[in-house]
């Protein structure tokens, strides 16, 4: 397992037992745009599968940032599910995760790591991340259901949700 501790006294670790997952299932399912609604199961499952960074403030050892990588560990990675609940916010701590995330990944060997993003790509340019240079050359089967823009929740066969002025 991987810990490391930043001066501050703050603390990322692998061990999925640290994992807070009622708190990952809250913060993934009403607070992270592309998680809205995933119920609790499958956060388990997801973490079950992938390997777990989670961050622990010092003192209480209270998780306050999650992150999940889903790899082979030789060759690739997809880092995805990178949350920092909203009172860690500005304190360096999400850009600190992608860095530990890549350097650990890095010593595995993993060679390939890509990651998603709508709204934190100066944060992930700061761990060295860059734009695919040929994105054309990726693809991508997407399986997932049409999800409503207001509550996050699946559409059901229904008539689409109509919003009147």
């Amino acid at each position: 397992m991987f810990s490391l501790t930043r001066t501050d006294g703050h603390v990322i670790s692998t061990d999925p037992a640290r994992l807070d997952l009622d708190r990952v299932h809250r913060w993934l399912s009403t607070d992270a745009y592309w998680a809205l609604g995933r119920d609790r199961e499958t956060v388990v499952r997801a973490f079950a599968g992938s390997l777990p960074f989670g961050v622990y403030r010092p003192g209480d050892g209270r998780q306050v940032a999650v992150a999940r990588v889903v790899t082979d560990g030789a060759t690739f990675a997809w880092l995805c599910d990178v949350y920092v609940d909203r009172p860690g916010r500005g304190h360096g701590l999400g850009g600190w995760l992608a860095a530990s995330v890549r350097d650990h990944l890095t010593e595995l060997g993993v060679r390939r790591i890509l990651l998603c993003t709508n709204d934190a790509h100066e944060v992930y340019a700061r761990a060295g991340f860059t734009p695919l240079d040929v994105p054309e050359r990726w693809m991508q089967l997407d399986r997932r259901p049409p999800v409503t823009p207001i509550t996050g929740k699946e559409q059901s066969g229904g008539s689409p949700l109509t919003v009147e002025a």
